[in-house]
């Protein structure tokens, strides 16, 4: 089953997968690029995932969260439910007082998996029939309560995601939010930008206060996610696209084909056309 909403007025879109075998296509593909962020539940057995080219375990009774501009798969995305929807439905950044969502759920390319207890499993189910029955409910009013139930789905998800992932306590410390913001400045300016201390002049920190900062609640360094983040679009330029790498380069701020090269081949042990001409 698979149920859509799209708001003609803005390009708004909604959808629920249900029982639906291959809706889990490659989002990220020569033809097009679908940018919808993925809650995905996985209500029966473990399965594996393939995200970005690379397997994990999907526990059973669990969800994952996938960022718009994630390619994945599933085992046996028959038995997956998922909601889909893009910023021109539901803007994470515009919600994020409400939410608290940005930089925990939807702005790190760590692959968050929230396990479920019986209560939990019990509520998404509540949720996703409630979910169904308002897409099959054709009225002027659809829309905004559509909205409003992806909204709850949201903030039940992220409080899930706070108790298992770490103490309230941390998530609640101001300073922790510094790393949410980070992780969403760099989402928005790693095609550029890829020096800590633009990042730490934007939150207005010193570089060595960001560092310190992040080691104080075990996170990788700011300059590590930063390099991270622009080798996974390297390597989903390189894999779903047929764009030269010198196009590459320049579209992920680098000025030298060649430095470009040594970075890739640096962070990933291999050179960029090797990678290309293996996958």
């Amino acid at each position: 089953m698979k149920l859509t909403l799209r708001a003609e007025n803005t390009g708004g879109e909604l959808l629920l997968f249900k029982e639906e075998a291959g809706f889990d296509r490659l989002f990220f593909s020569r033809d097009r690029f679908n940018k919808y962020f993925t809650i995905a539940w996985n209500p029966g057995e473990k399965q594996t995932v393939t995200i970005d080219g690379s397997e994990y375990d999907f526990p059973a009774n669990s969800l994952l969260t996938l960022l718009f501009n994630q390619s994945f798969s599933f085992e046996n995305s028959a038995s997956i439910v998922a909601w889909q929807f893009n910023r021109e439905f539901y803007c994470i950044i515009d919600h994020d007082s409400e939410v608290s969502c940005v930089g925990f759920l939807f702005s790190s390319t760590d692959h968050m998996f929230v396990q479920l207890n019986d209560q939990a499993q019990q509520k998404l189910q509540l949720l996703s029939d409630v979910f169904i029955e308002e897409f099959k409910t054709s009225d002027n009013i659809q829309n905004e309560m559509l909205l409003v139930l992806l909204k709850r789905l949201i903030i039940y998800v992220t409080k899930l995601a706070k108790l298992g992932y770490m103490p309230v306590k941390k998530m609640q410390d101001d300073r922790f939010h510094i790393i949410r913001k980070f992780n969403l400045l760099v989402e928005a300016h790693f095609k550029s930008e890829h020096s800590v201390s633009f990042y730490a002049g934007q939150l207005c920190k010193s570089p060595k206060t960001l560092s310190n900062l992040f080691a104080l609640f075990k996170q990788k360094t700011p300059s590590q996610i930063i390099q991270e983040r622009v080798m996974v679009e390297a390597k989903r330029l390189l894999c779903y696209t047929d764009k030269s790498i010198k196009h590459i380069t320049f579209e992920l701020g680098f000025e030298d084909v060649s430095y470009f090269s040594n970075f890739f081949k640096k962070n990933s042990g291999t050179a960029p056309s090797d990678f290309r001409n293996t996958k």
